[in-house]
């Protein structure tokens, strides 16, 4: 019996069934602060996102992670820059398994999201997946490789469809109710 293991488990079962669905972010960023593996400054998780292993996800500073999202961090790490932006029900995956293998083996990988990344509604990053500086990932699109810097992808598998412009100097605040 892996203690760590039970440890994490239940750390994860108490953000995600009771700590994430309070309206008070300042509990909850009281709870991740303590839990992830990097928590930045200025970043806002909305109620109703799930985490699983949360010491392996890294949030840069000023990320907003909207209501829905799921971050799996079972096995390999998720590590985000700064301002990124997740819409809604977003995925970000970092384990699966491999389906030409006769013992369905696991098969997975580091998720790495640079700074400026916008993350579209319904999104979903498959495991090992590089998103390159303010690259744009359109709702709903499925994304099986790596994203070039500025690259605007979007579908099922997701493909390159526009560039973003390179000059962008913003930076994300969100944080309509301070409770």
């Amino acid at each position: 019996m892996n203690l760590r293991l039970i440890g994490g488990g239940l750390a994860a079962f108490a953000y995600n069934q009771f700590i994430g669905r309070l309206p008070s972010r300042t509990l909850r960023k009281l709870y991740l602060r303590s839990w992830l593996g990097g928590f930045g400054a200025g970043t806002g998780v909305q109620m109703g996102c799930r985490f699983l292993q949360g010491r392996k996800i890294q949030l840069g500073e000023r990320n907003v992670v909207n209501f829905g999202c799921l971050l799996d961090g079972r096995k390999f790490r998720i590590r985000t820059g700064c301002d990124v932006s997740m819409g809604p029900n977003a995925t970000i995956l970092t384990l699966g398994h491999d389906p030409g293998s006769p013992e369905f083996a696991d098969r997975g990988g580091d998720v790495t999201v640079g700074d400026r990344v916008w993350i579209g509604y319904g999104a979903l990053i498959l495991p090992g997946i590089n998103l390159g500086e303010g690259s744009v990932v359109g709702a709903g699109a499925v994304v099986t490789r790596d994203v070039e810097p500025f690259a605007i992808v979007a579908g099922n598998p997701a493909r390159k469809i526009g560039e973003r412009n390179r000059a962008l100097s913003y930076h994300l605040k969100f944080d309509p109710v301070a409770l």
